[in-house]
């Protein structure tokens, strides 16, 4: 097959899916390497299609109606990551990702895309099982993350929780 089809195909599975698929199964279903799948992936990019990695795999990010994002500037604990996970997505919200200010690097962001108390679970799992040290940890544990919502009124609300739980730095 050639490289436009299998980019064509690859975009498919991705749509058709309703979570995120990994580089791993998408190379084994194409029949190619895992770096064949990235480049495709950096390709498909380039041409507009919005496709996120996330720590679970790839899926394509569909703006299907107006979404609302604020920036929200945190410390916790590593042991309350997934209490304030938990908090943002029970209130209404999606975390899209982290960030964290380092005074020799810079911005550090990475996409997480947690919509639901499923993708909290498997994160912290991971961060566990892997003993991943959190993005957190190189600034004494604080963080930023972009919050997503339907309204301004769940933003709001999820900011709130946060804030009853001493989360938030104002």
């Amino acid at each position: 097959m050639d490289g436009n089809k299998r980019r064509e195909k690859l975009l498919q599975i991705i749509k058709d899916s309703s979570t995120p698929v990994s580089g791993s199964e998408l190379s084994k279903m194409l029949g190619v390497s895992r770096q064949v799948i990235v480049q495709d992936i950096a390709l498909l990019r380039a041409s507009d299609y919005n496709i996120i990695s996330t720590t679970k795999g790839y899926i394509l990010y569909q703006d299907n109606k107006p979404k609302y994002t604020r920036v929200i500037n945190v410390k916790h604990s590593t042991d309350e990551i997934e209490d304030e996970l938990c908090t943002i997505v029970d209130n209404g919200g999606r975390v899209l990702d982290v960030q964290v200010i380092h005074e020799i690097y810079g911005q550090i962001a990475t996409e997480l895309i947690i919509r639901n108390r499923s993708d909290v679970y498997d994160f912290v799992k991971k961060v566990k099982e892997k003993k991943i040290v959190p993005l957190k940890e190189l600034t004494a544990g604080y963080h930023h993350h972009t919050i997503e919502a339907d309204d301004e009124e769940t933003l709001d609300r999820v900011v709130d929780a946060l804030r009853q739980k001493k989360y938030i730095l104002d």
